[in-house]
């Protein structure tokens, strides 16, 4: 405030802690790959508004994005659940919260452009952070990958790895919603057990399963019609012989595959594809952007009716983003991982 004008307006300096990759991460990330800076945000202009990070989420894609859409010195990418805290945009009024690719930030001045506000009935007893997992892009991958690419229908049997993280546990109880046999595998005996919980018709833990092979037969002698694809490598290359004629594969991650510094070899799985006529398909969860409001709306009124359950596993701390990153990364948690401010 300039000292002879009363009537300027009192400006109030906002300073944001920001995450940056310091350098490309080379196999597995490690701390000196992000470095914590400050930064003094502009006064927001006409049309702008100032936010706050309440939630923020760690997600596997930020591993192999990071190398394709970021330059050292960047903001690490990802989604923030913010508070707007102060407003020059009517349609972002103070105190309303939104869904914001801010990155690893606790404060962001914007446009508004691709903000989204959360759904304008969302429940009380139900937490915000859930706007980053199963009623958020997490819950949006699950559904797309089952309905558009799988287009899967009641009776069949789906396969799902990773199936306690934050997509793959949503993936499997919508497909129980559908009417299907569902199998998992995960990679702890207590995952094993929540997974059960959900109602998992079969699920193994990988890392201890003497033969995968013959979990998977175990699981369904019969064969699978779907395969949500969350892994990719040696598990892949063992799965999609066990696939029945015509089905339907969505590959949605490799997280097997994102820390490798040299490519992996097969065996491949060409001849498979051939004889079962199999489809095979990646996808990128915003080639259905204009269905989300829809499709947003439908993962609540699951979760309202307790047919979709959730798990969070929740830092505390904005300077552990690094540490919870590499942690879900590592297979920490169980559900979504978010860091809290």
């Amino acid at each position: 405030m300039e000292n002879g004008d009363s009537s300027a307006k009192q400006r109030t300096v906002v300073q944001a802690k920001t995450w940056v990759l310091r350098q490309h991460f080379e196999g597995f990330p490690k701390d000196s790959d992000f470095e914590l800076r400050v930064e003094q945000l502009p006064e927001p202009k006409d049309g702008e508004v100032l936010l706050e990070a309440v939630f923020l989420s760690v997600d596997p894609y930020m591993r192999p994005y990071s190398r394709v859409r970021m330059k050292e010195g960047d903001v690490m990418i990802g989604t923030q659940v913010a508070k707007v805290i102060q407003s020059n945009n009517s349609s972002y009024p103070v105190g309303s919260y939104v869904v914001a690719r801010s990155g690893w930030r606790t404060h962001t001045v914007c446009d508004g452009a691709e903000l989204v506000r959360l759904l304008s009935d969302w429940p009380k007893d139900c937490p915000m952070s859930l706007a980053l997992g199963s009623i958020g892009m997490p819950g949006l991958t699950a559904l797309y990958g089952l309905e558009e690419v799988c287009q899967i229908k009641p009776g069949e049997t789906l396969l799902v790895n990773a199936a306690a993280g934050a997509v793959g546990s949503v993936v499997g109880q919508i497909a129980k919603i559908k009417g299907c046999k569902v199998v998992g595998s995960a990679g702890s005996d207590a995952k094993v057990a929540y997974l059960k919980e959900l109602g998992f018709d079969h699920v193994f833990n990988y890392k201890t399963t003497a033969s995968l092979e013959d979990a998977l037969k175990t699981a369904a002698p019969d064969g699978y019609d779907c395969y949500f694809e969350n892994v990719g490598g040696p598990f892949s290359s063992v799965a999609i012989p066990q696939m029945k004629a015509f089905g339907r594969i969505a590959v949605c991650g490799g997280i097997s595959l994102y820390n490798d510094t040299a490519p992996q070899n097969g065996p491949y799985v060409h001849l498979h594809m051939i004889f079962k006529q199999l489809k095979m398909e990646g996808f990128l969860v915003g080639r259905w952007e204009h269905k989300n409001e829809e499709s947003l709306r439908r993962l609540m009124a699951w979760v309202k009716e307790g047919k979709l359950k959730y798990k969070e596993h929740v830092t505390t701390g904005f300077e552990n983003m690094p540490a919870s990153f590499m942690g879900m990364l590592q297979g920490e948690n169980t559900g979504k991982a978010i860091v809290k401010v």
